[in-house]
């Protein structure tokens, strides 16, 4: 088949306008049109054929014409929104490839069209926050989530995600496609982790011949260590923050994971953790936690309410941290290592291991390597 139209396409057009034919004839002018080789009054003659043809009353012309047309970005307007707004093997190819389409266009559709097109702006190569939030407030499709979210040209901010656990937390497969995407924001990896983790206990009492206890033990130890590596990725100060109060606000601000971030260098956070508990700005806090006599920190501990018996161990990662923060900062792994062997070594007497399942896995491992 070749690009131009002959004579031949045209008797057959004036003869013969099968549906075969009109489609033929669409996908040629397309492509003579996409090769910008027409001239402006060409041009002109081409585009007035495609708003007929968009009206054409045969399904396989319209979704032929939108399969030509789909990637060029000179379409008018109007030929691609009529094309966008079809039934789905017409509306397909513009919606998910074409340039035309505005970002208000693509909203519109979102809030007015069914699955079959939402998900087709789903798989855009580019989307932006503000199409890909019309998605997540607009679809009540888990097949058109879980498609959002593979694309990792979308763009997703934190809120819009937040919107996905709030309406789909309870689907395995859209947090698992939540969690495969990349630099997620560190608020909703912590929030992935507690569903990962709550569905860890529910499939242990189920499935296990555990006590109800047994396994909330291992689950908030389980949550717990991987919140800590969570901050082990370097978010940045405000980030951490934010975490806190998410923490706080639901209930996951525990002293043994204050214990554990502080245990692996993670001072910002225990500076945040503490200000939060105490209802003081984190500059107060501090100011406390850093004072240079020892009655600051202990002071903040006593309102915190946090347990005495862990006070020698806090006091003693907080003096690593400092004289580590400058000669480890650029090896996290490596500092985290030497201030658990410096923590243990300093307070041994005063450690009692049943505080902490985290510390009798580093102990066992640490005497395990070298007994080998």
């Amino acid at each position: 088949m070749t690009d131009n139209l002959t004579k031949s396409d045209i008797q057959a057009l004036l003869h013969e306008p099968t549906p075969e034919n009109r489609a033929d004839a669409a996908k040629k002018i397309s492509n003579k049109f996409n090769s910008g080789s027409l001239s402006d009054g060409e041009r002109k003659i081409a585009e007035d054929i495609f708003k007929i043809m968009v009206r054409d009353a045969e399904e396989r012309v319209r979704a032929a014409l939108s399969d030509s047309l789909k990637q060029n970005p000179n379409v008018p307007h109007d030929v691609a929104m009529t094309l966008a707004n079809d039934v789905a093997s017409v509306s397909g190819p513009m919606l998910e490839f074409s340039d035309v389409l505005t970002d208000e266009d693509l909203t519109e559709i979102v809030k007015s069209h069914n699955v079959d097109s939402q998900k087709s702006i789903a798989k855009r190569e580019k989307l932006s926050a503000h199409v890909t939030d019309a998605i997540v407030e607009n679809s009540g499709s888990e097949d058109v989530i879980e498609t959002l979210l593979s694309n990792e040209g979308a763009d997703l901010k934190e809120d819009t995600m937040g919107k996905v656990m709030d309406k789909y937390g309870a689907l395995e497969s859209v947090n698992d496609s939540l969690a495969s995407r990349k630099n997620l924001p560190i608020g909703v990896a912590e929030r992935l982790v507690s569903l990962v983790s709550e569905r860890m206990r529910d499939h242990m009492v189920t499935h296990h011949e555990m006590t109800p206890d047994m396994v909330m033990d291992l689950f908030l130890g389980a949550r717990e260590r991987a919140t800590v590596s969570l901050l082990s990725k370097g978010a940045d100060v405000m980030d951490v923050r934010r975490l806190v109060e998410q923490l706080h606000k639901n209930g996951r601000l525990t002293e043994t994971l204050i214990f554990r971030a502080i245990c692996m260098g993670d001072v910002v956070f225990f500076e945040a953790a503490l200000a939060k508990l105490c209802n003081i700005p984190v500059s107060s806090a501090y100011k406390l936690i850093h004072d240079r006599g020892s009655m600051g920190l202990s002071a903040i501990y006593r309102e915190c309410k946090l347990s005495s018996e862990m006070l020698p161990i806090v006091k003693a990662a907080l003096e690593v941290a400092k004289d580590m923060e400058t000669s480890a900062s650029e090896d996290r792994a490596r500092f985290q290592q030497r201030m658990l062997e410096r923590v243990l070594t300093n307070c041994e007497d005063d450690f009692d291991a049943d505080n902490l399942d985290y510390f009798i896995t580093k102990l066992g491992s640490k005497n395990g390597n070298e007994a080998a």
